[in-house]
């Protein structure tokens, strides 16, 4: 390699969408631009002020002998703090930063700066009073994390179920061929199909929503111990779990060491990474359909589908979300695996790893509007799904086969495999012949000649 391309390649370049690193913030960026303000550096930022602002104003309605004179009209003043928040006051803090060399302090010393604004400077070492950056950290990451499920992942994900529950509803009764280990099954009907999904991601939506966010709140090992030693007679513990549970949303863990004990946090990434694993199911059997014609796409012009063969219409939309939703359960895996483990009293390991919570949740946002994209673009080939049904009769045997067990019949499973497992092709003829052979009366002939692969769909209710 010669200097000149080491000179080009070694080049910096600014950051936008088309020098990202992360896909997320350059190809896929314009799809998940609203969680920049959850998951962000400004926003952890931004989160961490708020709490420390929350935290300062619970102090002052204890209140604090030393904070008793603050005018309760400075509360919206002290919340415009975070609340008039933008990029010009986080990089505030990272110049402070650049100096302190911890993030959290540079944000204690810029709220002290807002503090100087106020006229509040006799109050200014009630900032961060007795607290650890855990204190900060447990509660900020949480905070954002619950915030962005429920402005963010809650909507797309029930976007996404009433999208499929109105095309279960649009072809409940389209009957369709099954497969089952990829073999022609008891007939089925789409629409059913398309329920099992719905179903499978309310429920785990449901048990998402009952989950609570955990947060870590008493100082420097989890005992309140610079809180009591200033103030004994207050109950610290009684305070922080007000704060936590009722200013803040979240759940205070009673027993911990610096940091949170995870555990809780865990549940949640194990609860977001099954409802992934039922989308890529979902993601592979559309596919599937696809490939077996019983759904055609919409063509858009001008699009290309390969760049070899011109009339292919490739189901990419199914295969961009497996393959972000594959990306998003490995990192909530090691969310998960790795956060409750940790040395002693704590070490940085989970510091480094949190910071990466919003990058599963962009990942599964990505595979969602995909999948939207998907379904947008199915086309429903009748012809294709009837032509199945009507190639495969040896799958009425088992209807078949259960009358006649009705009727006593003898060895009526042993007739039918005998019939239909020959690899030679069935049909309506070849079933009605055996029927005709049959020793039953002709009204039990009648009732199972009214079994066809269209009709012979079983029941379910929308």
């Amino acid at each position: 390699m010669n200097n000149i391309s080491i000179k080009h390649i070694t080049k910096s370049m600014d950051l936008q969408t088309l020098t990202a690193i992360s896909p997320i913030d350059g190809r896929y960026r314009n799809k998940v631009d609203e969680l920049g303000n959850y998951f962000s550096e400004y926003a952890l930022i931004k989160y961490r002020v708020r709490v420390e602002i929350e935290y300062f104003i619970a102090l002052c309605e204890l209140p604090l002998p030393q904070l008793s004179g603050i005018d309760k009209t400075l509360y919206s003043q002290l919340r415009a703090i975070y609340q008039n928040f933008d990029c010009s006051a986080a990089q505030r803090i990272k110049e402070i930063e650049a100096i302190t060399n911890h993030d959290v302090k540079a944000v204690e010393y810029f709220i002290k700066e807002e503090f100087d604004k106020l006229g509040l400077q006799q109050y200014k070492e009630f900032i961060h009073f007795g607290l650890t950056s855990q204190d900060i950290n447990n509660t900020s990451i949480p905070l954002s994390l619950k915030e962005a499920l429920n402005d963010v992942y809650v909507p797309e994900m029930n976007a996404l179920i009433a999208e499929l529950e109105r095309l279960a509803t649009e072809w409940k009764d389209i009957p369709m061929l099954a497969k089952t280990h990829g073999q022609p099954a008891s007939p089925t009907r789409l629409g059913k199909e398309i329920m099992v999904f719905v179903s499978r991601l309310k429920v785990q939506m449901q048990q998402l929503s009952m989950l609570k966010l955990p947060a870590k709140f008493g100082g420097a090992t989890g005992n309140f111990n610079a809180h009591n030693v200033a103030y004994p007679n207050i109950d610290w513990v009684a305070f922080g779990n007000k704060f936590v549970c009722e200013r803040l949303g979240l759940e205070r863990e009673q027993y911990t060491t610096q940091i949170s004990n995870y555990d809780n946090l865990s549940s949640v990434f194990d609860a977001l990474k099954r409802l992934n694993v039922i989308m890529i199911d979902l993601c592979r059997d559309f596919w599937m359909y696809i490939m077996m014609e019983y759904f055609k796409q919409k063509i858009k012009k001008g699009e290309v589908g390969s760049s070899a063969m011109p009339h292919k219409v490739n189901p990419i939309d199914y295969e961009n979300a497996e393959g972000n939703l594959g990306i998003s359960n490995a990192i909530l895996e090691h969310l998960s695996a790795k956060l409750p483990v940790s040395r002693l009293q704590r070490d940085l390991t989970d510091s480094t790893v949190l910071r990466n919570v919003g990058v599963p949740v962009a990942h599964t946002i990505i595979s969602v509007k995909s999948i939207m994209k998907g379904l947008s673009k199915l086309l429903l080939n009748e012809e294709a799904i009837a032509r199945d049904l009507e190639n495969n009769w040896a799958v009425v045997a088992e209807g078949i086969q259960t009358i006649l067990r009705r009727e006593a019949y003898p060895n009526p499973y042993e007739a039918l495999k005998e019939l239909t497992r020959t690899n030679t092709k069935m049909n309506a003829e070849t079933i009605a012949t055996f029927i005709d052979t049959l020793n039953v009366s002709d009204d039990i002939k009648a009732e199972l000649r009214a079994i066809t692969p269209s009709s012979y769909t079983g029941i379910y209710k929308i």
